[in-house]
């Protein structure tokens, strides 16, 4: 498939220049194409992702590819959005891949796994290291095609009624948290569920769960989490740089012209990169309302950390001994990782640290 050339071979301003080719749009097709997000609209920078993706399109077609956002659930819930695209209910959707655990746990890669890459290393693997070949050759049994759309950065590690600082600590905490994170908790002694983003409020207010985690200062205050539970925790390690994915139905892909192809694909691109950049931008401030309101920051125990580092090793072990699609991208996911580890930890790390030390 050569659809990832395209990015490959042209800059943004020749991406953004594509879509305003006059003898292109002239003659072009009419396409309308409706997407289901996983995230309400309350939650703007996240659930913005596809909107971006939706105006760039609408903008470079000359408005003759239409893509209209739905928030869930007036399509289908968020937990549903992979389903409702697999058998062309809808041409897309804007999802975690890592939502379908449920499914198999290597859809988990796509997004985020415990003590994993971060924003900019996923984009490199993704982008040039083999990682979209790698999930995409997983996604087509699902009858998808994937493009990164967005990423969060390492997120917060959660809202808890109680102090843990201890593994004694965590025993019984009752916790919302996505992805392979729970797994990880589990063995830990923690009580681990996935309830979507609209319960969680609900559920940490009646005390049914005792912690719980989203995303990050900006999201977290507007789900009001602080109003019932002042400890917040970092960092979410579960989610070092979790990648939001546009999923396109393979059928619905094929039929589009050459040209929307690209548009598609330059949209995307920018969904992807501008999404980080605006919650960098929104993320400083959100956390300093929130420390003013009497909310504690506090970091995870490095008895905690060295323990989960060690159930997560041992989780991706498991997996990979009785699931062969887990294992094929894990193994390539962590020889990548170990690389870029190389180069982040001399100039990135350094810099860093001396920054957080002298700029504050």
């Amino acid at each position: 498939m050569q659809r990832r050339k395209f990015l490959k071979s042209a800059g943004m301003a020749g991406i953004l220049s594509a879509g305003v080719a006059p003898i292109v749009l002239a003659q072009a097709p009419a396409i309308r194409w409706r997407l289901t997000s996983s995230f309400p609209k309350s939650l703007d920078t996240i659930y913005g992702g596809a909107e971006v993706l939706s105006k760039r399109l609408a903008a470079m077609s000359g408005g003759k590819f239409q893509v209209q956002v739905f928030a869930p659930p007036e399509i289908a819930p968020g937990g549903q959005a992979l389903d409702v695209v697999q058998n062309g209910t809808v041409e897309c959707c804007h999802t975690c891949s890592y939502y379908f655990v449920g499914k198999d746990r290597t859809f988990a890669i796509g997004t985020a796994i415990p003590f994993g890459m971060n924003c900019r290393q996923m984009n490199a693997w993704i982008y040039y290291g083999g990682g979209q070949k790698l999930l995409d050759e997983f996604y087509s049994a699902y009858n998808v095609y994937s493009f990164a759309g967005g990423n969060t950065g390492v997120q917060m590690g959660g809202w808890f009624r109680k102090e843990i600082n201890t593994l004694k600590d965590v025993k019984g905490v009752k916790m919302r948290i996505a992805g392979l994170g729970g797994a990880v908790w589990t063995p830990l002694g923690m009580v681990t569920q996935q309830i979507p983003g609209s319960d969680i409020y609900p559920a940490l207010e009646k005390g049914t769960i005792d912690a719980a985690e989203w995303v990050g200062p900006y999201d977290d205050e507007k789900l009001g989490f602080h109003k019932v539970a002042k400890n917040y925790y970092f960092p979410g390690w579960w989610e070092p740089g979790p990648t939001i994915h546009f999923f396109v139905n393979k059928q619905a892909w094929d039929k589009l012209p050459a040209d929307y192809k690209a548009m598609f694909e330059a949209a995307a691109y920018e969904a992807n990169v501008t999404m980080m950049a605006e919650y960098d931008h929104k993320n400083p401030v959100a956390l300093r309302r929130l420390v003013q309101q009497g909310v504690k920051l506090k970091s995870f125990s490095n008895e905690i950390m060295e323990a989960a580092y060690k159930a997560a090793l041992q989780l991706y072990s498991d997996e990979s001994a009785k699931n062969p699609h887990f294992k094929k991208i894990y193994d390539e996911y962590l020889k990548y990782q170990k690389t870029l580890n190389q180069w982040f930890g001399v100039a990135e790390f350094r810099m860093d640290t001396f920054l957080q030390q002298h700029v504050k």
